[in-house]
């Protein structure tokens, strides 16, 4: 039985790693629904059983697929999507979380995923025309009426952590943190240990940089998120993979996957840090899986923190546009 961790203080118990869906639904690659399926089947068989997906993946699509690959088996999943994105014609076209909003895309999340609840809900980008008062306290009216479970936000602040908190109880907070990228640690992480909030992170594997795949930007189809991506490019891309190849070294001499390395090293952090590596493939799902027993050295740990410091990462990990709409 896989291990189970704790996210929050108010009784979400997930398993210790999660699975990512949104690359089920061609944010990397080409999508084979048939695999895709089979991968949740996968991990609910090997203990995995916190999904997180997104109303934008696709958009739409992607919390159809899971809504499909959980159905007679919703018992057994905890399901984590998201609001905060106005869509038009299949874009995002800027942040909505205005709470009749949110109530309107809960119902639609609710269909698509062929439920009656959401286990957890998280705001997807802090919405700056909204008060976030606004935001917790309309999430917190689903929660009575029985629609959502538990409220969580991505790549908030601390300060917007604080308020929200103060109105409803954050469960968890997802955003990006993993060796390759360590933002979190200065102010955010102290924050949810002192409030008692899980982390969620994802992309744990740095899109590939930590176990060795990453393919320079120019290399990527068009149409993959990789292309756009600022450290995949030129001299970053060069600088980026001499940062990461301590991972293959470790993983070498502990007869691992450099994947596994990265996804020990995050659980290693804290016991209430759920990583939620993505994949459509079970092969990756079960190496993902095997990472929970690998037991770092607090010698490894500590050489790991170093090759991979803030300051050894070459260029910033969103182009102007994205990191435009993070909350810091």
């Amino acid at each position: 039985m896989l291990q189970k961790r704790h996210l929050g203080s108010e009784g979400l118990e997930v398993s210790a790693l999660g699975l990512g869906c949104m690359g089920m639904s061609q944010s990397y690659g080409v999508a084979d629904e048939s695999e895709s399926i089979a991968t949740i089947h996968r991990a609910l068989e090997v203990g995995v059983d916190f999904f997180d997906t997104a109303e934008v993946y696709g958009p739409f699509i992607n919390e159809e697929l899971v809504g499909r690959a959980l159905k007679g088996r919703r018992e057994q999943a905890v399901i984590a999507t998201k609001f905060g994105f106005r869509i038009e014609n299949g874009k995002i076209s800027g942040t909505d979380s205005r709470p009749e909003h949110i109530r309107e895309v809960a119902d639609a999340s609710l269909r698509r995923l062929q439920t009656d609840y959401i286990d957890l809900l998280y705001q997807h980008r802090v919405d700056p025309n909204v008060p976030i008062e606004d935001v917790a306290g309309a999430v917190a009216g689903l929660v009575r009426a029985g629609k959502v479970r538990f409220f969580g936000l991505s790549e908030a602040s601390e300060k917007t952590i604080r308020r929200a908190h103060a109105i409803h109880p954050i469960t968890a907070l997802q955003s990006e943190y993993s060796l390759w990228e360590r933002n979190l640690e200065p102010c955010i992480i102290p924050v949810l240990r002192e409030l008692g909030i899980g982390l969620v992170p994802f992309s744990p594997l740095g899109r590939g940089f930590l176990t060795g795949t990453a393919k320079r930007a120019e290399e990527y189809p068009e149409g993959d998120y990789r292309r756009g991506d600022p450290r995949f490019q030129g001299q970053n891309y060069d600088a980026n993979m001499r940062a990461a190849s301590v991972v293959q070294k470790i993983a070498k001499k502990r007869d691992a996957k450099a994947g596994q390395v990265a996804l020990a090293w995050l659980l290693r952090k804290g016991d209430s840090i759920v990583p939620i590596p993505g994949t459509k493939r079970r092969t990756y799902l079960e190496e993902n899986v095997d990472a929970i027993s690998l037991q770092l050295t607090p010698e490894e740990m500590a050489e790991l923190d170093q090759a991979l410091s803030s300051e050894a990462v070459s260029g910033p990990r969103y182009n102007e546009r994205m990191m435009a709409m993070i909350d810091r």
